[in-house]
């Protein structure tokens, strides 16, 4: 329910959405209240989980009146229907699912990535720029292009090519420093 934010009265649904100031139906501030049309919808009723129906069945971990639905697949805790998390055929309970997402070790949960293939390229360029750092430069970017070739990139996919333009950079800069102690030794 949508209401004044001066006298916390409920608008009516004539004041919403409206494109200009209207007064409040109880102490006439001027307000505008624009919603979207999933405020009205009717949200669907979520499990409850079903009660228990006699002694010999099992019971939640969580909720001790609700008969147990599934076992958690990481630590074998009964669950009902209310707290099993259903994720990629696996069923989580909440305390899982939370260490899960905690020590990362549920890859569907990440919510953020690191992007080697950028920090190879920005390595390879800005060291690029300063020469001398590239002598140590060059291979650590040459290893992460290799060891981080297959890992998950960016959430939204995009193609290896900043993995390649770093390969190429860091390659050039060891034939640069091939060539350079090359011509060392020789004079």
């Amino acid at each position: 329910m949508i209401s004044c934010t001066r006298c916390k009265t409920p608008l009516n649904t004539q004041a919403l959405n409206t494109f200009a100031l209207a007064p409040c139906p109880s102490c006439n501030e001027p307000i505008r209240a624009d919603v979207y049309a999933a405020l009205f919808r009717k949200l669907p009723s979520g499990h409850s989980g079903t009660p228990l129906q006699g002694e010999q069945e099992a019971s939640c971990f969580y909720h001790p009146a609700k008969k147990a639905a599934v076992a958690c697949s990481a630590c074998g805790r009964f669950l009902c229907a209310l707290c099993d998390v259903d994720l990629n055929d696996r069923h989580l309970c909440p305390a899982c699912l939370e260490k899960g997402k905690t020590k990362r070790r549920i890859k569907n949960l990440e919510n953020h990535r690191v992007c080697y293939d950028t920090v190879a390229l920005s390595i390879a360029f800005i060291s690029s720029l300063f020469v001398w750092p590239t002598i140590l430069s060059a291979p650590i970017v040459l290893y992460m292009v290799i060891r981080y070739w297959k890992a998950p990139g960016s959430i939204i996919p995009r193609s290896k090519i900043r993995f390649v333009l770093a390969f190429l950079i860091a390659g050039l800069q060891i034939v640069g420093w091939i060539l350079v102690f090359g011509g060392l030794m020789t004079s």
